[in-house]
């Protein structure tokens, strides 16, 4: 049983004789099991107690930059916000440095000024590309731990990744168009927001694999760089379907919903089924308005606590915990979707 508390301590805790705890930890007979379970209880105690006297006072400055529609950096910021008082008695302070869209350069310069400036810890969500890894590497060398969010920079010396399984996710998406198309003739249009993020292109494989071993007679007509925002997803999404009129379902990887529809209807096509992911303020409604079939989600608010805790960790104010898991994903019908946070 290991543990670093003196046996005296563990002894003052559990209110046990020293002699009884040492029997315990070095696993002599003649004590009860409901004794070893109060060892092992006061020393999960005094493990938390040290753990929150060494949170306290301290302040965690964190930086989460984002290239993202605004409607899923407004969710992300509220997820944290609402998080912050769990993570007493340490004090977080959040810097957001949020892009809708751009050139790379643009978003390294936010990163080296950060590098410069300081931080205890940078919650990214950026586009796998050279420059962007040289940024993160340049962080890392500063001593700032880079946790990436949602979509990853895996060759780069990030701390860890935080998100869904987005493999796992596609095929998921997949397995429900199969299952909601059935028999029903129409080609599948999937929308991703840019080629260049990794959660994109593994959510498009996932759902590619699905749908070719299981489907394969599914035509799936691809559009990108669409950046999740209306304007240019409508331009796109209005084209895919005139130049295809077997078009009647949608999985959409990088959002813009609300104009693929849109296109939909000015064209008066019928959209049979449409797969989404993130429950934003755009995909809620869409959802209670029975537009969307599902949408994958996971816990925002789950994985801005754990990017903290792996801050925090990296600065020791937290013990060494086993990897990161993906987030669970749910996949969310009008019929259950999540009661509104109250914070």
């Amino acid at each position: 049983m290991g543990h670093p508390f003196p046996i005296r301590e563990i002894a003052r805790q559990a209110g046990l004789s020293e002699a009884t705890v040492d029997r315990v930890l070095n696993g002599r007979g003649g004590v009860r099991e409901s004794t070893a379970r109060e060892v092992r209880q006061a020393i999960a105690e005094l493990d938390r107690q040290r753990t929150q006297v060494r949170l306290v006072g301290r302040t965690f400055m964190i930086d989460i930059v984002m290239q993202a529609p605004e409607r899923f950096s407004t969710a992300v910021r509220a997820a944290l916000e609402t998080e912050l008082p769990s993570l007493h008695p340490a004090v977080v302070r959040s810097r957001f440095h949020f892009r809708e869209t751009g050139p790379a350069a643009e978003l390294t310069r936010t990163l080296d000024r950060i590098a410069r400036r300081g931080s205890q810890g940078v919650i990214l969500k950026a586009p796998d590309v050279p420059e962007v890894a040289a940024a993160v590497g340049r962080l890392a060398d500063a001593g700032i731990p880079v946790v990436t969010l949602v979509t990853d920079l895996p060759a780069t010396p990030r701390q860890a990744y935080v998100g869904i399984d987005n493999r796992a996710a596609g095929a998921t998406a997949a397995y429900l168009m199969g299952q909601w198309l059935g028999d029903r003739p129409g080609n599948v249009l999937t929308s991703l927001s840019s080629g260049f993020f990794r959660n994109e292109e593994e959510r498009e494989m996932g759902f590619r694999s699905v749908m070719r071993t299981h489907h394969p007679d599914r035509t799936l007509v691809e559009i990108a760089e669409g950046q999740g925002l209306d304007t240019t997803q409508y331009d796109l999404v209005r084209a895919a379907l005139e130049r295809d009129p077997d078009i009647r379902a949608v999985y959409s990887i990088g959002g813009g919903n609300i104009a693929t529809l849109r296109a939909f209807a000015d064209l008066g096509r019928e959209c049979a089924v449409f797969v989404a992911h993130d429950l934003d303020h755009d995909n809620t409604r869409l959802l209670r308005e029975h537009r969307l079939s599902a949408v994958l989600h996971h816990d925002l608010r789950q994985d801005m606590r754990e990017a903290c805790h792996l801050v925090m960790r990296f600065h020791g104010a937290l013990p060494p915990a086993g990897p990161t898991l993906p987030s669970a994903t749910q996949v969310v019908t009008p019929y259950n979707m999540p009661a509104p946070t109250t914070s």
